[in-house]
């Protein structure tokens, strides 16, 4: 059995954070707990709440198409002293060939810092979604070594939901002393990853993050339907619950994930471009597993050639 390297340590985080970061979820009541200390910051560090909202729409097409959430972030409300994070274009490679695709370190790191993110931070991501955008953001964060992150559970829809105050209008990011950003390995994986798991050379439990039918199939836009070969189905959606918008409790989660949590190899997780397979890996690392890694380009890519299988299981 072939094993991930496990998360190298980052020398810029402190070795002793908050208990919400260490367990990658925080819920809301415990953000307003450090929003209401933000003016005597435990151990020196503080807190940056980050909204790393985007929106689907349907495209001239008729093809899904993606908006940033920064309208909405103005004009409907946000989180007290949330920052919007642009997940669409500074915090992805704009000049990849799919969209969504990773940084480099130094884009990263720079776009990190002007959102006011530094070695003192406690990041804390949402979304206005079912959490799969703020969990590639999380994500991001700890593949290039800030691992003092954590998703808010339930997002903004379970903070509004819960009659808590909203902000309207922009937020300047506090001033930063710096960002460094450093790829850490195990994190990513790529096409060849994919097909030596297919192979049997370097084997791998495979998660697809994609809504049922797009699984199976059965629906889907892009050239070429269906699902690499082998893989389980675990829909980013179904990982929270649908009336509080929180994560599945880990009970739940673990039955659903089961295939993977109790497999003995890694786990690579995609989807069609490496967000709801972020969301994924969240909740199989909250799980307890640390082999996880996430097929960037994902169906984007894989799909794309002609070459590479994809199975079709529609009736």
């Amino acid at each position: 059995m072939t094993s991930t390297p496990a998360e190298p340590s980052d020398s810029s985080v402190s070795s002793v954070r908050p208990a919400t970061a260490r367990r990658h979820l925080v819920s809301t009541d415990e953000l307003a707990r450090l929003l209401a200390d933000a003016d005597d910051p435990v151990g020196g560090r503080h807190t940056l709440v980050l909204d790393a909202t985007v929106l689907q729409v349907a495209g001239f097409d008729g093809h899904p198409s993606y908006v940033t959430g920064h309208e909405q972030y103005l004009v409907n409300g946000h989180i007290p002293g949330a920052v919007f994070a642009d997940l669409l274009e500074e915090l992805s490679d704009a000049d990849a060939q799919y969209p969504f695709s990773r940084p480099s370190a130094e884009r990263f790191a720079a776009a990190a810092q002007a959102l006011g993110a530094d070695a003192a931070t406690t990041v804390v991501v949402y979304d206005d979604s079912f959490g799969q955008w703020a969990s590639r953001l999380w994500w991001l964060f700890r593949s290039f070594g800030h691992t003092d992150v954590a998703v808010l559970d339930g997002g903004l829809r379970k903070w509004a939901a819960e009659e808590r105050p909203l902000e309207i209008g922009h937020v300047a990011p506090t001033s930063s002393t710096g960002f460094a950003a450093s790829g850490q390995k195990g994190f990513w994986a790529d096409k060849h990853r994919i097909d030596r798991a297919l192979s049997g050379a370097e084997p791998a439990t495979l998660v697809c993050g994609l809504p049922p039918r797009e699984f199976t199939g059965e629906a889907g836009h892009r050239p070429r339907l269906g699902h690499i070969p082998g893989s389980h189905s675990a829909p980013a959606s179904r990982l929270v619950d649908r009336e509080t918008n929180a994560f599945l409790t880990e009970e739940a989660l673990r039955a659903l994930l089961a295939d993977a949590v109790d497999s003995p190899d890694p786990i690579v997780t995609y989807c069609a471009g490496g967000i709801a397979a972020s969301a994924d890996a969240l909740a199989l690392t909250v799980l307890g597993r640390d082999d996880v890694s996430v097929y960037d380009e994902s169906l984007n890519e894989w799909a794309a050639d002609d070459a590479r299988p994809l199975v079709v299981i529609a009736g």
